[in-house]
């Protein structure tokens, strides 16, 4: 009796749950414990994706390669070293007014033990070894703090070197990797890998003007809360800090050091420092988890809610870092997502909702 060979089913590419989850914990790992090299690597990208015009621009005019990616990498350069500026003077002003400010917390402290007696009716001795106690127990923790200090200046001033050199070197070489990255698709995804590219440039480019808009929205709530406050030169405090929240966390607690030193020799109270201290947290989970989000999401055209997983995923993967780029990131991710079809599904999720329908 002769078999009549079965056709064969469509082969449907389904992936289980449980690989899904294998993918998401490998790909957590290798970001984790790679980002000594992936962090600068990925600043690096961001800086050329968005120098990729000018450099492209230069050299229309005449301009050789290599002369147009050291002045486009310098104007970054000095951009940043302006704001290292802003963030050295601001803390030079704070020394300048140490004397004053020393002398009022030691007076608040005064106070403060001096309550403590009437109220508690605990002797100037005893707070005296209470503290002794308290900073002898607290050596380790210091010591602990002061080597995360240290390696965290290490590891910038690593990056620092690395990021300007990893940028050029991507400039220069970029129809190299360009060519490379089209080998590794079939022949007729060329066309798609290149469109991904161009728009890739497009959406850093609307990541910056995102971030531009972030930083003129907080300098303004900045200066509008000091402002409140009645604290001297709002504004100029105001756009300072913002400014500085380029760096994250060293940036807004050095800038906010004089503010708090200026109010609390200036009105002679402590309500005016928390006053400040308390404007300045509030904007910054505004920035975090507002403004940030619509600002840069809308541009992008990636929804509110994966907007705020990013960036709390990227603070727990890369620390400040992440909360930075993995939004370049996820853009990346949805553009390959929209122009893939078993991938339509992660499109609409990523997306903000205004899906185009497509003319007739």
């Amino acid at each position: 009796m002769i078999q009549i060979p079965k056709i064969p089913e469509p082969n449907n590419f389904k992936i289980s749950t449980l690989e899904i989850l294998q993918y998401i914990v490998l790909i957590s790992l290798i970001f984790y414990f790679g980002k000594t090299l992936l962090i600068p690597l990925s600043f690096s990208l961001l800086i050329s994706f968005i120098l990729y015009p000018v450099c492209i621009w230069m050299e229309k005019k005449g301009v050789s390669k290599i002369i147009a990616i050291f002045i486009s990498l310098s104007v970054i350069i000095l951009l940043v070293t302006g704001i290292l500026y802003l963030l050295i003077l601001q803390f030079n002003e704070f020394s300048q007014e140490w004397e004053p400010f020393k002398k009022k917390l030691l007076e608040s402290l005064d106070d403060l033990s001096l309550y403590i007696v009437n109220e508690f009716e605990i002797s100037p001795e005893k707070q005296s070894e209470f503290l002794t106690n308290l900073f002898n127990n607290s050596g380790t923790e210091a010591f602990s703090l002061l080597r995360n200090l240290i390696y965290s200046l290490t590891e910038s001033f690593f990056y620092i070197i690395i990021i300007p050199v990893f940028s050029a070197l991507i400039l220069y070489h970029r129809q190299l990797l360009a060519n490379a990255l089209y080998q590794i698709f079939p022949a007729d995804r060329k066309q798609t890998i290149h469109e991904i590219l161009i728009e890739t440039i497009n959406a850093y480019y609307n990541f910056v003007k995102g971030m531009l808009l972030v930083y003129l929205i907080v300098g303004l709530l900045n200066s509008i809360g000091l402002t409140i406050l009645g604290i001297p030169h709002a504004f100029v405090f105001g756009f300072i800090a913002s400014i500085l929240t380029f760096i994250p966390y060293i940036g807004i607690m050095i800038s906010s050091l004089l503010p708090i030193t200026v109010s609390w020799i200036t009105f002679n109270s402590i309500w005016y420092p928390l006053g400040v201290i308390l404007v300045f947290s509030i904007v910054q989970i505004l920035e975090a988890y507002i403004i940030f989000p619509l600002a840069v999401g809308t541009r992008l055209k990636i929804n509110t809610l994966i907007i705020i997983i990013m960036i709390t995923l990227g603070g727990i993967l890369w620390g400040a870092a992440g909360m930075i780029l993995f939004i370049p990131l996820i853009s990346i991710i949805k553009l390959i997502a929209d122009r893939t079809e078993s991938l339509k599904t992660l499109s609409i999720l990523l997306g903000d909702g205004n899906i185009k329908k497509k003319k007739p």
